[in-house]
């Protein structure tokens, strides 16, 4: 009889399915710790004031490195937040230039307007953070 017969005797069909949807969760969950994409706003970001409007050029954005967040502008009027952590090695992001959020250690390089990789060796997108417009200010929802 093959090996894998024997591991179906001991485990049956429903335990063997059961063993490989636990594997299958564990992968997963790995993998969302890692890629970068939406995400809630951190507590310490909710409510919280990231930049001032005036601070954040269209077409560009700023680092706010003690709060580890970029807040870009892609369109006027129009405003993202993302986690300023490398989604790579996790460095914090060092600026804003040319459309793209850059990392200072390895090069990486990120989309305004979606956090996406546009520039390696990172392979996951930014997390990003609700935030919106108020009294001139950007704040974390």
């Amino acid at each position: 009889m093959p090996a894998h017969e024997d591991v179906r005797d001991l485990l049956g069909r429903r335990g063997l399915l059961c063993a490989a949807a636990l594997l299958g969760a564990g992968a997963l969950a790995g993998c969302a710790t890692r890629e970068g994409g939406g995400a809630t706003t951190p507590a310490n970001l909710k409510g919280k004031e990231l930049a001032k409007a005036a601070d954040v050029p269209v077409g560009g954005g700023t680092v706010v490195g003690d709060l580890k967040v970029v807040v870009t502008q892609p369109r006027e009027g129009t405003f993202k937040a993302f986690s300023a952590v490398c989604t790579h090695q996790g460095a914090t992001l060092g600026s804003v230039e040319d459309g793209m959020i850059l990392c200072p250690s390895h090069g990486s390089g990120f989309g305004i307007s979606d956090g996406s990789v546009k520039e390696g060796p990172a392979r996951a997108p930014l997390k990003s953070y609700p935030c919106q417009l108020r009294d001139g200010a950007i704040y974390g929802v």
